[in-house]
């Protein structure tokens, strides 16, 4: 007897389960499907946004202030900081010769030397010349390489950074960024919406 009402019960549920199954479909309401499609959609704004980002950290005015190694950069063509400038033990010169000694907290007009307060070399840990795409977007995400920073916290450095924002007032001849800040910071929050997806290693950039 109980096997038998375990039995119509099972029945029942499958019935009603059924019954819900073909409602949703008739309805064209896929709950589950939707939610996939939503997020893979959202993965691929992410992943167009970050080819976006990328063409700007390559910019001139990006990359010579993260070389990878202890030399800085200067101007459009990249080449070697004069007067045998070094990175120095914190990214702001060797002593004597520290990088506060000639950028100051403005440009310089009349001398064309660049400058914003606490002017310095990003960290060797982010220097992102010769990367790929993929390994760029996974050098600038990784805390333990960016500063610790999270992904909100790389939208607020590339947002309001007064070090980020010289790019596109870099001073003299120098060409700035040639993407716009107020487009940079969207596809930064379009690609941080969507989790900071990276491309895949496998893929060339």
């Amino acid at each position: 007897m109980r096997e038998s009402v375990s039995v119509r019960f099972r029945f029942a549920m499958s019935a009603v389960v059924a019954s819900a199954l073909l409602f949703l479909t008739a309805a064209g309401l896929r709950p589950q499907t939707t939610a996939a499609s939503g997020g893979a959609s959202q993965r691929q704004e992410g992943l167009e946004a970050f080819r976006g980002i990328a063409s700007v950290l390559r910019s001139p005015r990006c990359l010579n202030c993260h070389p990878t190694g202890n030399i800085p950069r200067q101007g459009d063509d990249r080449h070697p900081h004069s007067n045998l400038v070094r990175r120095g033990p914190d990214g702001k010169g060797v002593p004597g010769q520290v990088c506060s000694t000639c950028h100051q907290a403005e440009n310089n007009a009349a001398s064309g030397v660049p400058g914003k307060p606490n002017w310095h070399l990003a960290p060797l840990s982010m220097g992102w010349e010769g990367l790929s795409d993929a390994q760029l977007c996974r050098a600038l995400k990784d805390p333990r390489r960016n500063g610790g920073r999270d992904l909100k916290a790389l939208e607020e450095h590339i947002g309001h950074d007064p070090l980020v924002a010289h790019g596109w007032d870099p001073g003299g001849a120098r060409k700035a960024v040639p993407i716009s800040h107020e487009e940079v910071v969207r596809l930064t929050e379009t690609w941080v919406a969507a989790g900071g997806p990276c491309p895949s290693l496998a893929v060339a950039r």
